[in-house]
């Protein structure tokens, strides 16, 4: 298996009309495409990912192409296939590329279960883990992406995946989705940040995903131990105040953010409750990074 590392996107692109197998943490997705922003999110986004010929065994076969008809040609629409499915509504052709990030964690959060998933950030420092469970415009993906640029590993921005076999969180380390006001801060803080392409106008607003650390991708074969459960929320003007918070309600609360919970039933029980058990449990409210850092940095010292 090849890498994109130092690949063009018209290289990428040539191999994309017929298929490519994308490497992400323990899936390997059949990737087809045409749009010409789908190859350039995986030569910059992508760079150092498993990247290679149309081969092997894969959990996922998608696509993303043209409708068919006026809109193939006349204000371009795009859709996202899997297999014979097809779960969003046709966008722009600008917005391929974050088409394309949606759909795989579409098929990630209703096809991967051999895994407990949550809706929650993971990374980790020293070996501890730290998962970040928010509900949307909590600040999580920003407070994400800044602890990952100051040294942290990223195992993912989107969706904890808990092993059923060991309870241990398993990397995805995509890159990660921030919105509007989030790009310019995250852009403010690390110059050296490396960012796709804006899609304007989307479902969520301005959007722009950024690409993974060089660590977080050479390691996203290593699971991690959980540690900490962090509750995140930002509050304008607020001082950075970690709070503990009970087991009983934390266990309720990530169970909310569970796309499968229900489905595993008794196993999904169990892998809940032995997060819990490992994790301290915190509600966390910052607004400004360098002191939602600090805080960080002493959780897993």
């Amino acid at each position: 298996m090849l890498t994109a590392a130092g690949r063009s996107a018209e290289e990428i692109a040539r191999n994309l009309s017929d298929g490519v197998t994308l490497k992400t943490g323990p899936y390997r997705f059949r990737v087809v495409s045409g749009e010409m922003g789908v190859a350039r999110g995986l030569s910059t986004l992508y760079n150092g990912f498993p990247v290679g010929p149309d081969e092997g065994l894969r959990d996922f076969h998608v696509s993303v192409g043209r409708v068919a008809g006026p809109r193939r040609w006349f204000r371009p629409q795009v859709n996202f296939h899997q297999d014979d499915q097809t779960p969003f509504k046709p966008l722009p052709a600008a917005q391929a590329f974050a088409l394309f990030e949606w759909g795989m964690n579409w098929c990630i959060a209703t096809r991967g279960h051999h895994y407990l998933l949550l809706h929650a950030a993971v990374l980790e420092r020293n070996g501890r883990a730290v998962v970040m469970p928010a509900q949307p415009g909590a600040g999580k993906s920003t407070l994400t992406a800044a602890l990952m640029l100051s040294g942290w590993r990223l195992l993912s921005d989107e969706m904890a995946l808990i092993d059923r076999d060991d309870g241990l969180l398993v990397p995805l380390a995509r890159p990660v989705s921030l919105k509007n006001r989030s790009i310019d801060v995250i852009r403010a803080f690390d110059r050296s940040a490396v960012f796709g392409e804006v899609a304007h106008d989307t479902h969520k607003g301005t959007v722009s995903h950024l690409r993974p650390s060089r660590e977080s991708v050479r390691r996203m074969d290593e699971k991690a131990r959980p540690a900490h459960i962090v509750f995140p929320k930002w509050v304008e003007g607020a001082d950075a105040v970690l709070t503990p918070r009970g087991k009983a309600d934390a266990f309720m609360h990530a169970a909310s953010h569970a796309f499968n919970y229900s489905l595993l039933g008794r196993l999904g029980f169990e892998l809940q409750a032995n997060l819990i058990d490992a994790s301290e449990c915190w509600d966390f409210r910052y607004s400004q990074l360098d002191d939602a850092l600090r805080i960080f940095e002493s959780l897993c010292a």
